[in-house]
Protein backbone atom coordinates (compact mmCIF):
# COMPACT_ATOMS: atom_id res chain seq x y z
CA UNK A 1 0.00 0.00 0.00
CA UNK A 2 0.96 3.70 -0.91
CA UNK A 3 0.63 5.30 2.46
CA UNK A 4 0.99 8.75 0.92
CA UNK A 5 -1.86 7.89 -1.56
CA UNK A 6 -3.86 6.47 0.97
CA UNK A 7 -3.62 9.49 3.35
CA UNK A 8 -4.62 11.77 0.17
CA UNK A 9 -7.89 9.29 -0.50
CA UNK A 10 -8.61 9.55 2.82
CA UNK A 11 -8.87 13.20 3.37
CA UNK A 12 -10.69 13.25 0.09
CA UNK A 13 -13.26 11.34 1.47
CA UNK A 14 -13.42 13.14 4.83
CA UNK A 15 -13.68 17.00 2.83
CA UNK A 16 -16.65 15.33 0.34
CA UNK A 17 -18.42 13.30 3.00
CA UNK A 18 -18.23 10.26 0.76
CA UNK A 19 -16.46 7.43 -1.00
CA UNK A 20 -18.30 8.35 -4.38
CA UNK A 21 -17.38 12.41 -4.23
CA UNK A 22 -13.86 11.52 -3.39
CA UNK A 23 -13.75 9.26 -6.02
CA UNK A 24 -15.15 11.69 -8.54
CA UNK A 25 -12.19 14.32 -7.54
CA UNK A 26 -9.09 11.97 -7.52
CA UNK A 27 -10.15 10.37 -10.79
CA UNK A 28 -10.20 6.57 -9.47
CA UNK A 29 -13.08 4.25 -9.34
CA UNK A 30 -15.23 4.11 -5.75
CA UNK A 31 -14.40 0.13 -5.79
CA UNK A 32 -10.50 1.84 -5.50
CA UNK A 33 -11.24 4.37 -2.95
CA UNK A 34 -13.34 2.06 -0.61
CA UNK A 35 -10.17 -0.73 -0.93
CA UNK A 36 -7.50 1.89 0.12
CA UNK A 37 -9.38 2.88 2.84
CA UNK A 38 -10.03 0.07 4.12
CA UNK A 39 -6.44 -0.92 3.55
CA UNK A 40 -5.28 1.88 5.81
CA UNK A 41 -8.01 1.06 8.69
CA UNK A 42 -6.18 -2.28 8.53
CA UNK A 43 -2.77 -0.81 8.95
CA UNK A 44 -3.54 1.27 11.68
CA UNK A 45 -5.87 -1.26 13.43
CA UNK A 46 -8.51 1.04 13.91
CA UNK A 47 -11.66 2.38 12.01
CA UNK A 48 -11.19 6.18 11.20
CA UNK A 49 -14.53 6.55 9.30
CA UNK A 50 -18.06 5.80 10.28
CA UNK A 51 -20.33 4.68 7.63
CA UNK A 52 -24.43 5.40 7.20
CA UNK A 53 -26.14 5.03 4.20
CA UNK A 54 -26.28 9.01 4.16
CA UNK A 55 -23.06 10.16 4.68
CA UNK A 56 -19.56 9.26 6.00
CA UNK A 57 -18.15 11.32 9.01
CA UNK A 58 -14.49 10.62 10.91
CA UNK A 59 -14.57 8.87 14.06
CA UNK A 60 -13.01 11.21 16.41
CA UNK A 61 -9.93 9.12 15.89
CA UNK A 62 -10.40 9.65 12.51
CA UNK A 63 -10.81 13.37 13.10
CA UNK A 64 -7.54 13.64 14.72
CA UNK A 65 -6.00 11.16 12.03
CA UNK A 66 -7.22 13.22 9.52
CA UNK A 67 -5.75 16.85 11.26
CA UNK A 68 -2.11 15.62 10.61
CA UNK A 69 -2.74 14.12 7.06
CA UNK A 70 -3.55 17.31 6.35
CA UNK A 71 -0.71 18.91 7.66
CA UNK A 72 1.61 16.31 6.81
CA UNK A 73 1.14 16.49 2.84
CA UNK A 74 1.56 19.95 2.83
CA UNK A 75 5.03 18.97 4.25
CA UNK A 76 5.24 16.37 1.75
CA UNK A 77 4.02 18.60 -1.05
CA UNK A 78 6.51 21.24 -0.24
CA UNK A 79 9.27 19.53 0.03
CA UNK A 80 8.64 17.70 -3.59
CA UNK A 81 8.56 21.32 -4.70
CA UNK A 82 11.65 22.56 -3.25
CA UNK A 83 13.63 19.43 -4.02
CA UNK A 84 12.35 19.66 -7.62
CA UNK A 85 13.36 23.50 -7.93
CA UNK A 86 16.47 22.23 -6.37
CA UNK A 87 17.53 19.60 -9.50
CA UNK A 88 16.60 22.09 -11.79
CA UNK A 89 18.89 24.85 -10.75
CA UNK A 90 22.92 23.61 -11.33
CA UNK A 91 24.41 23.82 -7.71
CA UNK A 92 26.21 21.43 -5.11
CA UNK A 93 30.12 20.52 -5.02
CA UNK A 94 31.04 19.52 -9.06
CA UNK A 95 34.10 17.41 -9.02
CA UNK A 96 35.98 18.01 -12.29
CA UNK A 97 39.40 15.89 -13.87
CA UNK A 98 41.30 17.48 -16.46
CA UNK A 99 45.30 17.03 -18.00
CA UNK A 100 47.61 19.53 -16.15
CA UNK A 101 48.64 21.60 -18.88
CA UNK A 102 45.38 22.11 -20.51
CA UNK A 103 43.94 22.68 -17.14
CA UNK A 104 46.17 25.23 -16.62
CA UNK A 105 46.26 26.93 -20.31
CA UNK A 106 42.45 26.79 -20.85
CA UNK A 107 40.57 26.18 -18.02
CA UNK A 108 41.59 28.09 -15.41
CA UNK A 109 40.94 31.01 -17.97
CA UNK A 110 36.95 29.83 -17.99
CA UNK A 111 36.07 28.84 -14.85
CA UNK A 112 35.74 32.27 -13.09
CA UNK A 113 33.00 32.59 -15.82
CA UNK A 114 31.69 29.67 -15.24
CA UNK A 115 30.74 30.46 -11.73
CA UNK A 116 29.79 33.98 -12.05
CA UNK A 117 26.78 32.41 -14.19
CA UNK A 118 26.04 29.63 -11.75
CA UNK A 119 27.30 30.76 -7.55
CA UNK A 120 25.14 27.65 -6.06
CA UNK A 121 27.59 25.25 -7.74
CA UNK A 122 31.19 24.59 -6.05
CA UNK A 123 33.87 23.67 -8.16
CA UNK A 124 36.97 21.51 -7.57
CA UNK A 125 38.94 21.05 -10.08
CA UNK A 126 41.84 17.58 -10.18
CA UNK A 127 44.37 17.87 -13.13
CA UNK A 128 46.20 14.91 -13.55
CA UNK A 129 47.63 13.04 -17.36
CA UNK A 130 46.97 9.83 -15.56
CA UNK A 131 43.79 7.93 -17.21
CA UNK A 132 41.55 8.29 -13.94
CA UNK A 133 38.83 5.75 -12.99
CA UNK A 134 35.97 9.08 -12.95
CA UNK A 135 33.51 6.18 -11.56
CA UNK A 136 35.50 4.67 -8.46
CA UNK A 137 37.36 8.29 -8.02
CA UNK A 138 34.23 10.25 -7.51
CA UNK A 139 34.66 12.37 -10.64
CA UNK A 140 31.44 14.07 -12.24
CA UNK A 141 33.15 15.11 -15.67
CA UNK A 142 36.87 14.32 -16.77
CA UNK A 143 37.85 16.16 -19.88
CA UNK A 144 40.23 13.94 -21.72
CA UNK A 145 42.47 14.87 -24.60
CA UNK A 146 42.15 11.69 -26.94
CA UNK A 147 41.81 9.52 -30.08
CA UNK A 148 40.50 6.65 -28.54
CA UNK A 149 37.51 7.18 -26.62
CA UNK A 150 36.38 4.71 -23.40
CA UNK A 151 33.33 2.78 -24.40
CA UNK A 152 32.29 2.49 -21.05
CA UNK A 153 31.65 6.68 -20.79
CA UNK A 154 29.64 9.52 -22.71
CA UNK A 155 31.25 11.70 -24.53
CA UNK A 156 30.53 15.14 -26.04
CA UNK A 157 33.36 16.75 -28.32
CA UNK A 158 33.94 20.08 -26.79
CA UNK A 159 37.22 21.12 -29.32
CA UNK A 160 40.36 20.00 -31.73
CA UNK A 161 43.91 20.57 -30.81
CA UNK A 162 46.44 20.72 -33.29
CA UNK A 163 49.37 19.03 -32.92
CA UNK A 164 52.49 21.24 -32.71
CA UNK A 165 56.17 19.75 -34.61
CA UNK A 166 58.50 21.75 -33.14
CA UNK A 167 62.09 22.91 -31.66
CA UNK A 168 64.69 25.43 -30.80
CA UNK A 169 66.65 27.04 -33.09
CA UNK A 170 69.47 26.13 -31.25
CA UNK A 171 68.89 22.55 -31.74
CA UNK A 172 68.60 23.00 -35.32
CA UNK A 173 71.65 25.04 -35.84
CA UNK A 174 73.11 22.51 -33.95
CA UNK A 175 71.88 19.22 -35.57
CA UNK A 176 70.17 20.59 -38.67
CA UNK A 177 66.61 20.88 -40.23
CA UNK A 178 64.96 17.58 -41.10
CA UNK A 179 63.74 18.39 -44.34
CA UNK A 180 61.13 15.07 -44.67
CA UNK A 181 59.51 13.04 -42.20
CA UNK A 182 62.17 10.15 -42.39
CA UNK A 183 64.67 12.28 -41.78
CA UNK A 184 63.43 12.41 -38.13
CA UNK A 185 64.54 9.12 -37.01
CA UNK A 186 68.05 10.96 -37.27
CA UNK A 187 66.92 13.38 -34.44
CA UNK A 188 66.55 13.91 -31.11
CA UNK A 189 62.83 13.43 -30.03
CA UNK A 190 61.11 14.41 -27.40
CA UNK A 191 58.03 11.85 -26.47
CA UNK A 192 54.78 11.62 -24.78
CA UNK A 193 54.52 8.48 -22.52
CA UNK A 194 50.93 8.65 -22.59
CA UNK A 195 50.63 8.90 -26.57
CA UNK A 196 48.13 6.13 -27.61
CA UNK A 197 50.80 5.25 -30.97
CA UNK A 198 53.66 4.82 -28.74
CA UNK A 199 57.13 5.57 -30.26
CA UNK A 200 55.81 6.59 -33.54
CA UNK A 201 54.39 10.13 -35.18
CA UNK A 202 51.90 10.29 -37.64
CA UNK A 203 52.17 12.90 -40.16
CA UNK A 204 49.87 13.94 -43.32
CA UNK A 205 51.39 16.26 -46.74
CA UNK A 206 50.20 16.10 -50.05
CA UNK A 207 52.18 12.86 -50.72
CA UNK A 208 50.19 11.19 -47.84
CA UNK A 209 50.37 9.43 -44.98
CA UNK A 210 53.85 8.47 -43.03
CA UNK A 211 54.72 6.89 -39.65
CA UNK A 212 57.47 7.31 -38.27
CA UNK A 213 59.17 4.75 -35.71
CA UNK A 214 61.20 6.78 -33.04
CA UNK A 215 63.71 5.84 -30.20
CA UNK A 216 63.24 8.96 -28.19
CA UNK A 217 65.84 11.00 -26.54
CA UNK A 218 62.99 11.63 -23.41
CA UNK A 219 60.30 10.73 -22.58
CA UNK A 220 57.99 12.41 -19.48
CA UNK A 221 54.54 12.01 -18.66
CA UNK A 222 53.72 15.81 -19.02
CA UNK A 223 53.73 17.98 -22.02
CA UNK A 224 55.04 21.54 -20.41
CA UNK A 225 58.29 19.14 -19.26
CA UNK A 226 58.57 18.24 -22.40
CA UNK A 227 58.32 21.83 -23.98
CA UNK A 228 61.00 23.35 -21.73
CA UNK A 229 63.15 20.32 -22.94
CA UNK A 230 63.15 21.32 -26.29
CA UNK A 231 63.12 25.27 -25.55
CA UNK A 232 66.59 23.83 -23.82
CA UNK A 233 67.65 22.72 -27.61
CA UNK A 234 67.40 19.30 -26.40
CA UNK A 235 65.62 17.52 -29.31
CA UNK A 236 62.31 17.82 -31.58
CA UNK A 237 58.88 17.60 -29.74
CA UNK A 238 55.34 17.17 -30.80
CA UNK A 239 52.70 18.57 -28.57
CA UNK A 240 49.58 20.89 -29.14
CA UNK A 241 49.18 23.77 -29.49
CA UNK A 242 47.84 25.21 -26.31
CA UNK A 243 51.65 24.11 -24.87
CA UNK A 244 53.74 25.29 -27.21
CA UNK A 245 51.36 28.18 -28.83
CA UNK A 246 53.50 30.83 -26.52
CA UNK A 247 56.98 29.24 -27.07
CA UNK A 248 56.27 29.42 -30.79
CA UNK A 249 54.97 33.30 -30.57
CA UNK A 250 58.77 34.31 -28.59
CA UNK A 251 60.10 32.38 -31.36
CA UNK A 252 61.85 30.04 -28.33
CA UNK A 253 60.78 27.32 -30.64
CA UNK A 254 59.85 27.24 -34.34
CA UNK A 255 57.85 24.54 -36.69
CA UNK A 256 59.53 21.69 -38.03
CA UNK A 257 58.16 19.91 -41.13
CA UNK A 258 55.51 22.69 -41.76
CA UNK A 259 53.84 21.08 -45.10
CA UNK A 260 53.38 18.29 -43.09
CA UNK A 261 50.61 18.16 -39.80
CA UNK A 262 50.09 15.65 -37.47
CA UNK A 263 46.28 14.59 -36.64
CA UNK A 264 44.40 16.97 -34.76
CA UNK A 265 43.30 15.03 -31.75
CA UNK A 266 39.62 15.79 -30.07
CA UNK A 267 39.39 17.46 -26.94
CA UNK A 268 36.17 15.77 -24.94
CA UNK A 269 34.32 15.99 -22.19
CA UNK A 270 33.40 12.37 -20.50
CA UNK A 271 30.71 11.59 -18.33
CA UNK A 272 29.05 7.97 -16.81
CA UNK A 273 25.60 8.41 -18.17
CA UNK A 274 22.89 10.31 -20.34
CA UNK A 275 20.51 9.30 -17.90
CA UNK A 276 19.54 12.07 -15.17
CA UNK A 277 22.22 13.80 -15.84
CA UNK A 278 22.93 16.23 -12.92
CA UNK A 279 21.92 20.26 -14.13
CA UNK A 280 25.69 21.29 -12.44
CA UNK A 281 27.62 18.62 -15.01
CA UNK A 282 25.10 19.59 -17.97
CA UNK A 283 25.18 23.66 -17.52
CA UNK A 284 29.62 22.99 -17.26
CA UNK A 285 29.99 20.83 -20.42
CA UNK A 286 27.49 23.20 -21.97
CA UNK A 287 29.68 26.43 -20.44
CA UNK A 288 32.83 24.74 -22.55
CA UNK A 289 31.03 23.91 -25.53
CA UNK A 290 29.86 27.42 -25.70
CA UNK A 291 33.59 28.82 -24.85
CA UNK A 292 35.27 26.62 -27.19
CA UNK A 293 34.09 25.96 -29.56
CA UNK A 294 35.04 29.21 -31.90
CA UNK A 295 38.77 27.72 -31.24
CA UNK A 296 37.77 24.24 -33.07
CA UNK A 297 39.22 25.10 -36.15
CA UNK A 298 42.49 26.80 -34.54
CA UNK A 299 42.88 23.86 -31.59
Amino acid sequence: MDTIEAMRVFVAVVERNGFSAAATALDLSTVSVTRQIAALEKRLSTRLLNRTTRRVSPTSTGAAYYQRCVELLAEFDALEASVGAQALQPSGRLRINAPVSYGIARLAALLPGYASQYPEVELELSLSDRQVDMVEEGFDLVIRITRQLPPSLIARPLAQARIMLCAAPSYLARRGTPATPQALSGHDCLHYSYAAGGDSWQLQGKQGEVNIELTPRMRANNGEVLREAAIAGMGIVAQPDFIVEQALARGQLVPVLPDWEMPPIGIHALYASRSHLAPKVRSFIDYLAGQLAPDTDAG
